[in-house]
């Protein structure tokens, strides 16, 4: 089987913060680090749907972490 890998990078006022609090939600196949105002997450798999699946649930999580760390920077 083929390995899928991909990388998604967003900016956020308080990186550290967002990347700390999606952390604990990620797949054994994630990787999250905050480097200035920049979360890193690195993914890979050997099956598309799963991937996309996984892709899909952290893009929420994410957001539900921008959101708790905006609040909590108030």
């Amino acid at each position: 089987m083929k390995a899928i890998d991909g990388e998604i990078i967003t900016l956020h006022r308080n990186a550290p913060c967002v990347a700390g609090a999606i952390r604990p939600d990620n797949l054994l196949s994630m990787n999250t680090t905050a480097s200035g105002d920049t979360v890193r997450t690195v993914v890979s798999g050997t099956k598309l749907r799963s991937l996309i699946a996984s892709v899909d649930d952290y893009l929420m999580n994410l957001a539900i972490a921008e959101d708790l760390c905006s609040y909590a920077s108030d």
